[in-house]
């Protein structure tokens, strides 16, 4: 496995720990619909939350969340709203991003948690 794909899991597998000590029940890790994916789908009381990880070693190119920019939401929303037609959901849905920056080698990362991103 190619190493950026090893950190992106790391990532991920990071990111829903830091869910799950928040109180959230991580469901899903990463969903597919074709080629479009969610990275991790939760929940958090009545709200299903569906969230994108973005993982970095450092930030000495760009902040992870430049990654998120208008074709992923574009990406995101369709699958989204794939999920949420499949599964017949009738709660609430919010998009979230974490961003974790770090490696298994530095210890705990950097956690960010933006919460209820617009999907245009």
């Amino acid at each position: 496995m190619a190493q950026h794909n090893e950190l992106g899991f790391w990532g991920e597998d990071q990111a829903a720990e830091f869910l799950r000590k928040k109180g959230y029940f991580v469901f899903e890790n990463d969903w597919k619909s074709g080629h479009r994916d969610i990275d991790i789908i939760a929940k958090d009381g009545g709200t299903i939350v569906f969230v994108e990880v973005k993982t970095r070693r450092n930030r000495v190119f760009t902040e992870p969340t430049a990654a998120v920019d208008y074709r992923k939401l574009q990406n995101l929303k369709r699958a989204i709203n794939h999920y949420v037609k499949y599964h017949r959901i009738d709660n609430d849905i919010r998009l979230d991003i974490i961003t974790v920056v770090g490696t298994p080698e530095t210890g705990a990362p950097e956690i960010e948690h933006i919460i209820d991103v617009p999907i245009i």
